[in-house]
């Protein structure tokens, strides 16, 4: 089976169970990214949720309201042709999805600022252990940071690349997401995310010459010069990987 737009659909049966029963989506609003062949809508329907799904692919699109005519007619599931990293997103409850490796990072980020119950996703597992890796760690990054600053991540399994068709060259791993508030308050998330961006861009540099040499749209020199004064100097000489959320939160909540 030829592989859509960098999807690669996932085949094996059991695996596909075990991911639409790791969230109670019975007459719940589900958005589905990239429903690619459309094994796992069909396991979301079966358990009666209202499917959204939103599929990048023409061609795929025009094979999904073929198999789907009669649950589409009903209303039972939404099929839109559209780029998940923009395109209009309806309201919804909770997502399940395969996601595109080239475009996790962004749809993972454009999901948890439009809110939802929970999200069941399947990433490149080398992405999936970035994300989970504690603040703290040498392998703490900016996704780390963002991702657990607003959420709680559970690592659920891992699938092989014979789990898919045409097969990956890497594993895949599932998690859940669970949107919660930061434990840190935060006055500005647009600063934060600046902040953690700007930080990452030098991760081997300390806290001071990353902000030094920093450019964002919320960074200016003034506000820089007043952060390099008010920090601690502890913070100010370690490097990113080894800060806490508590550290990231203090430094963009300085006025």
């Amino acid at each position: 089976m030829k592989a859509y737009h960098d999807q690669h659909f996932l085949i094996d049966k059991h695996a596909i169970s075990r991911i639409a029963d790791l969230a109670d989506v019975r007459d719940r609003k589900v958005l589905e990214v990239g429903p690619g062949n459309g094994a796992l809508t069909r396991a979301l329907l079966d358990r009666g949720a209202r499917v959204h799904a939103i599929e990048l692919d023409s061609i795929l699109c025009e094979q999904l309201a073929d198999t789907f005519a009669p649950e589409i007619a009903s209303g039972q599931l939404v099929l839109q042709h559209g780029d998940a990293t923009r395109c209009p997103v309806p309201p919804f409850d909770i997502t399940v999805s395969n996601l595109p490796y080239s475009a996790s990072s962004k749809i993972t980020f454009r999901l948890l600022d439009i809110g939802f119950e929970v999200a069941v996703l399947m990433y490149q597992s080398e992405f999936a252990d970035r994300m989970v890796a504690p603040a703290g760690t040498k392998d703490c990054g900016r996704l780390s940071i963002m991702v657990q600053t607003y959420a709680a991540v559970q690592t659920c399994f891992r699938l092989p690349p014979q789990a898919f068709s045409p097969h990956p060259q890497v594993n895949s791993t599932v998690v859940k997401i669970f949107p919660r508030e930061p434990i840190f308050p935060i006055n500005d998330r647009r600063l934060y995310a600046d902040v953690v961006r700007a930080l990452f861009s030098h991760r081997r540099k300390t806290v001071r010459n990353c902000l030094k040499g920093s450019t964002g749209s919320m960074l200016s020199g003034i506000w820089v010069e007043r952060v390099l004064e008010e920090l601690p100097e502890d913070i100010l000489k370690s490097r990113p990987e080894q800060l806490y959320l508590e550290d990231f939160a203090t430094i963009a909540n300085i006025p």
